[in-house]
Formats: structure tokens, sequence, C-alpha cells
């Protein structure tokens, strides 16, 4: 069974296991019915949230999921249940089980309970001990989704040695992952697009996850792009969210709209007199599907051009030594999305090169943090676009 299909029947099934487990644990502690109506309308609405999405996609449903909503079903299905939730299941089973082997009975005198009017201490750090997951899930969405509007300007100076000379001083705008969907979209897509012209860049990169996941949003999304200015043009690659919906249809809208798409392909200009050659790849998530893809593009070269190369996995910068690439631009990891700080988190847990500079031996990768977003929670990885100048070492 595929792993989709796994995640979508076990976030449910696990949420009503949890939803089971957890009643029962509020009513043998003898917590208020108010608290447990809530408690479980909370759940109720996630599940619904969850069941609405699927039949969205699956185009039963045609009214599209609120932001919130959405927000919600991915904070619980893919953190608070799978690592707060179901972990503490397993806890609660552990020591109540330690408890009995080697530790006094406690019961809890349910009549009394009952008739107690005020909650105890114990009672209110039992409740929400047991609603623990679901309050963070409610409550991180609020406390975040305000900031899902939030992006910067990273400046970055890159020193080449291979960089001609006339090159010196070239500006670069690098916008990436914009996610248009959800969260991306309406006034924020605007300041993108502001942000990005008053930059006045030489060129603007986009290295993938131009839209979320609906090829619905793809207007929007490449009204984006061609809202963009740069003196010697725009050039995007596809990410993986790209081809989600319909992989034909998002090549067909971003090139009818008069973009330049490349799909292991190559665009040539003159910069300062100078010609500079864009290599751009497929998405490609494996290492030998991103050397065939590298190696493809490299024999586009042409020789008296200086070479970019735009890719949406950063890990195509292991790859490109072979082929005399200096310069390379990436997207995709989002800066680790979650970091305790620069070097710790998800980013190093599941990515060689995932914010920033990276140079080894003369070459140089910038990764995108992205400038949209999928997920709504950032940690230590703020969104931004990377203003990039260009030096000769």
């Amino acid at each position: 069974m595929p792993v989709v299909q796994l995640i979508l029947l076990g976030i449910p099934l696990l949420s009503l296991v949890w939803w089971i487990w957890a009643d029962r644990r509020l009513s043998r502690l003898g917590t208020s019915a108010i608290w447990r109506i809530g408690f479980s309308l909370a759940v109720l609405a996630l599940l619904t949230g969850f069941v609405w999405i699927v039949l969205g996609r699956k185009e039963i449903v045609s009214i599209p999921v609120p932001a919130t909503m959405y927000a919600l079903v991915l904070l619980w299905g893919l953190i608070f249940l799978p690592f707060v939730a179901i972990p503490t299941v397993f806890g609660w089973s552990i020591t109540s089980l330690v408890s009995r082997l080697f530790g006094k009975s406690h019961k809890v005198d349910l009549e009394t309970v009952q008739i107690e009017k005020k909650w105890s201490r114990r009672e209110w750090l039992a409740a929400a001990a047991v609603s623990l997951p679901v309050i963070a899930t409610y409550g991180t969405a609020i406390f975040n989704l305000p900031r899902m509007t939030r992006f910067r300007i990273t400046e970055l100076s890159v020193s080449l040695k291979d960089l001609p000379v006339e090159l010196d001083g070239v500006r670069i705008a690098h916008v990436t992952d914009t996610h248009v969907g959800k969260f991306t979209c309406g006034k924020v897509v605007d300041e993108i697009v502001a942000a990005t012209n008053r930059l006045e860049a030489d060129i603007v990169v986009f290295t993938g996850d131009l839209i979320d996941n609906s090829i619905l949003d793809l207007p929007e999304a490449v009204s984006m792009l061609q809202r963009m200015r740069a003196k010697s043009g725009v050039f995007v690659v596809e990410g993986n969210h790209d081809l989600f919906d319909d992989p034909e249809k998002f090549v067909q809208g971003v090139r009818d709209g008069g973009l330049v798409l490349l799909r292991n392909q190559a665009a040539s200009m003159k910069i300062r007199g100078m010609p500079v050659q864009i290599l751009g790849t497929v998405w490609n998530r494996t290492e030998e599907g991103m050397a065939k893809d590298v190696a493809a593009v490299a024999s586009l070269r042409d020789p008296a051009a200086f070479p970019i190369l735009l890719a949406h996995h950063p890990h195509v910068f292991d790859h490109v030594a072979e082929h005399g690439i200096p310069l390379t631009f990436a997207g995709h990891t989002h800066g680790g999305q979650l970091m305790l700080n620069r070097d710790i988190g998800a980013g190093p847990a599941m990515f060689r090169y995932w914010s920033g500079l990276y140079q080894q031996a003369g070459r140089a990768l910038i990764v995108g943090n992205g400038t949209g977003n999928w997920f709504p929670v950032r940690m230590n990885a703020p969104a931004e676009i990377i203003h990039v100048t260009l030096r000769r070492a």
C-alpha cells in the first residue's frame, strides 16, 4: 500500500482510537461534562476537516477548505497526533502498569468527585495533560497563522574565483517555494512581487514549488511571476509540489504565461556584455536521477558563457563539480522548517544542505528557506527572498 494511502487511512483511525482512550481517561478522572464536551467537539472538528480535505481532493466536495481548518488538520495529523497523542497513550499505559505492579492503588471515588462542585488542582492538571495534544494543535494554529504572511530579505555576497570580471557586482533575486495556495495567496503574493521588484536585480531565479498542490492555484502563481521584473529575465524550474495535481497542465500553464520554464534545458542571455547561461533541471528526488539531470543540462553548456544551475533539490550540488558549474541555486528544504538552531533540527536530519550559502572547492550553492508556506509552522527557519551579489574572488 502506498505511503500516502497509509497516512490517509492511519490519521482518522489513530485519531478515533486516541479520542476514545482520552475520553475514558477524562471520565475516570471525574472531569466535568463541559470540559469533555468541548474536548470532543474539538477532536470532531479535526476529523471533519480531514474528511473535508480528502473529499475535496477527490472532487466530491467543491467547497474549499478554509486555511485555518487546513492548518489545524496538518498540525494534528503530522505533528501532534503521531508525536504527542499516541506517545501519551503508551506513556500513560506504561506508567499505570508500573504503578499497579510496584505501587499502591489509588482509586478515584467517582461519587465524591461528581458531588464536588469546584475543580480540584489535580482535576485541572489531569484534564489538561490528557487534552494536551488537542490544546497544542489549536494553540499552535492560533499563534502561527498570523505569521504565515511574513518573509525577510536576506542579503548574501558570494565570492567565486571563476566569475568573469564583467559579472562582478551582478545581483540575483532568489525566490523559491512560494506554494501559492492556502497560505500564500492574495495580499502576500502582491507583497512578494513588490519586494522582489524593489531589489532591481539583474535576474530573478525561481527554484520550484510555485504552487502548493492544486492546479487551480496556477493562474495566481503565474501572474505573480509575470509581474516580477529583472533586467535580464525571470527563470523558473519545477518542484515536487508543482507536479502533485496535473504535471502536464502545470508545464503548459507556466509556458503559456510566457515564462521561461527550464526542464533539463538551458537559456542564454548577456549581462553587461558577458554571455550567461541558466541551466535548469527537472524535479528528481533520487541521487542517480539528479546526477543524470545535471549531466543532461551540462551537455548543453556554451563554453563561452558563465553557467548558473537551477534545481529544486539541493543535493544536485554533489553532482556539479565534474561538470565545472560554479554556482547553483536550490530550494525544497524550507530551511529545515523546524530548527532548534542553525545546525540542529529537521534540516540536517533530512538534507546535506538545507539553508543559506555552501561553498566547496570554488563552487557555491545557495539554498533558499522558501518565500511562502505549505505547513503552518516555522521555527528558526524564516521565509525569505535571497538577494545575491556576485563577487570575483
